[in-house]
């Protein structure tokens, strides 16, 4: 027999018949993954700038509650550094108005200001130590020349005036336009530092407005003073020059030279001390 055997298939028990056709069933979402969901992610930012705020609103409220316990008068005044030429005396009493406030309200750097005014004084440096201390440190200055006829110049070439010259007519006087303290300073530095060896110390150096310079030594080892004439520029190699020539020719008669010229491009001129005649006693005449 040929042809398609057609089998009938018996439904197996228990499983339910699938349906036959195009459509099939399906399974819906649950309900809470079909609802849109809530963005914390704003409230995340703001959390913590508001937190900030609010600690620091509530910080300012207890400081400004335990302010009137913790902040006492002053009772010690601290002044350190080596004093030579002021008193603390008188810074005392410089800082007086100052002291009258509390450790909190107290003005340092009014108080900095005030000190720094007074003429012996370089720099100062104030600060608060709890619970009732303000310290003290001064620097003061150090003078290594006088400023023309009223001041005094430190080593940084800033000029100051105390009330007492008299006291310091042993250094050296300098010379020159208010703008040039410290081109002065400088040069007086350089130059002392190359006629040191030769036994000479510097006691006067001016700066002229048209930019010349002059400069007197003092009497020491190497003999009295004399003028060196140094012109505008070039300094440093005309006192070359002057120390070189000297050590060959002119120490042997250093005692008899006033002045010398170093304002040439290749020599220098001297000037000689006028010599003093002897003067001879008149025998005295008896009158009868």
């Amino acid at each position: 027999m040929q042809g398609a055997m057609l089998r009938h298939q018996q439904p197996v028990p228990g499983r339910k018949p699938v349906p036959r056709g195009a459509s099939r069933m399906v399974a819906k979402e649950p309900l809470s993954m079909r609802l849109p969901k809530a963005n914390f992610g704003f409230f995340k930012r703001l959390f913590w700038p508001v937190m900030l705020v609010v600690l620091g609103f509530g910080t300012y409220e207890a400081a400004q509650r335990l302010l009137p316990y913790a902040d006492r008068p002053i009772t010690r005044i601290n002044v350190q550094g080596d004093l030579s030429y002021i008193s603390q005396q008188a810074v005392q009493q410089r800082i007086a108005p100052y002291v009258a406030a509390s450790f909190f309200t107290i003005d340092l750097t009014g108080m900095r200001t005030e000190l720094e005014q007074m003429p012996w004084i370089a720099h100062a440096e104030v600060r608060r130590v709890w619970p009732d201390q303000v310290v003290i440190r001064l620097e003061e200055q150090l003078p290594v020349a006088r400023w023309g006829e009223e001041a005094l110049l430190n080593n940084q070439g800033q000029a100051f005036t105390p009330r007492e010259l008299a006291n310091y007519e042993h250094l050296p006087q300098l010379f020159g336009p208010q703008r040039a303290q410290q081109q002065v300073m400088q040069q007086y530095q350089v130059l002392s530092q190359m006629l040191r060896p030769l036994g000479f110390s510097i006691v006067r150096l001016e700066l002229r407005e048209r930019g010349s310079w002059f400069l007197t030594t003092g009497a020491g080892s190497a003999g009295p003073g004399i003028e060196l004439l140094l012109g505008r520029d070039h300094l440093v190699e005309k006192m070359r020059r002057f120390i070189a020539i000297y050590e060959k020719t002119l120490k042997e008669q250093i005692t008899n030279i006033a002045r010398i010229d170093l304002r040439y491009s290749n020599g220098l001129a001297v000037g000689w001390r006028e010599q003093v005649a002897p003067t001879t006693d008149k025998p005295a005449v008896a009158k009868n």
